[in-house]
């Protein structure tokens, strides 16, 4: 049931009125993601927007795809690929491809909808001017974790200790631990980390929040958590875990819930900027833009599972409620 609709603006008004048209050229775009069914891999809302101001894939628009499966240290190797190609955009789903591209090229224009935090990952100067060939969105993950923590406090009763699944080969989380640190004092919770860096590394990481007993679990969200969404949260699920993250399809795929951007805003600003950077924009010059509007989501579904009476107040807040 969604209880009102947010959207966050990111200045596309009036550039719908006249969709550009890229006759007599064919752009080539590459594209660097975990796996072709995970949700960073740029999904129909990119394209649909892409096709609003004349770009159609097969037809003006080839996009090349290269695939990690959730590998970083393949990140390189991929990136070097595309820029044999003479891509013209590159287009990244996390920060360790991002950086890897950025290492590769300093001329090819480089996107990421979904940056964590480019200034501290290395990608830009500074969010107005990034400076360089990189830019895209930052989606504040550090205030959103914070907030996770705060919502989970206020969804359980009695919660003392929160486990904290995140990829530690992905150097984007260093200003979130941070501030995840200083909200857990102030809340009065205990983090339990549990960190991985490649597949194999989660059966470790579950036994490890098994043993330490948490009445909640936070997921520090990025490609590559995404990449195995269904299995963290059945382990969540399993465990009778109250669980939190970022994404929207997080809850919508059963984790109680959820509270950021929408990923279709990340997508429509990849969109808005390929289309500047294909009229000639330089990406230095393009800032690197934040949501300003954010959406909490409310499993109930998930919560009856857990036996968990969610709090009226809580519920009031939310801008969608699945039952």
């Amino acid at each position: 049931m969604r209880r009102r609709t947010v959207l966050a603006g990111i200045g596309l008004a009036g550039l719908r009125l006249v969709a550009a048209r890229a006759e007599g050229k064919t752009y080539r775009v590459g594209a660097l993601a975990n796996t072709p069914d995970t949700p960073e891999a740029f999904d129909a809302a990119m394209f649909e927007e892409l096709r609003t101001f004349g770009y159609v894939e097969g037809k003006n628009l080839v996009v090349e795809w290269r695939f990690s499966q959730g590998v970083n240290e393949r990140w390189p190797a991929l990136a070097q690929e595309l820029v044999a190609l003479k891509v013209d955009a590159i287009l990244c789903g996390t920060t360790p491809a991002a950086l890897a591209a950025k290492r590769a090229t300093s001329t090819i224009p480089i996107i990421i909808p979904t940056a964590i935090d480019p200034v501290g990952a290395g990608l830009a100067e500074n969010l107005a001017r990034p400076g360089s060939n990189v830019t895209g969105g930052a989606i504040q993950s550090p205030e959103m974790s914070a907030k996770g923590l705060s919502l989970l406090k206020q969804a359980v009763p009695g919660l003392s200790r929160v486990a904290v699944l995140w990829n530690a080969g992905n150097p984007a989380f260093a200003p979130v631990w941070q501030m995840l640190d200083t909200a857990a004092g102030s809340l009065d919770l205990t983090l339990a980390k549990a960190p991985v860096r490649e597949p194999n590394d989660f059966p470790s990481a579950f036994a490890a929040i098994v043993s330490q007993r948490p009445e909640g679990f936070l997921l520090l969200i990025d490609a590559f958590a995404l990449q195995r969404l269904p299995m963290i949260i059945e382990f969540a699920s399993s465990h009778r875990l109250a669980s939190a993250s970022t994404l929207r399809l997080f809850a919508a795929a059963g984790g109680l819930m959820s509270y950021g951007p929408s990923m279709a805003w990340s997508m429509h600003l990849a969109a808005h900027y390929l289309d500047r950077i294909f009229k000639g924009e330089n990406p230095a010059t393009l800032p690197f833009q934040q949501p300003t509007e954010f959406e909490l989501v409310i499993n109930l579904k998930t919560a009856k599972a857990l036996g968990l009476a969610v709090p009226q107040l809580l519920l009031a807040q939310a801008d969608e409620v699945i039952e």
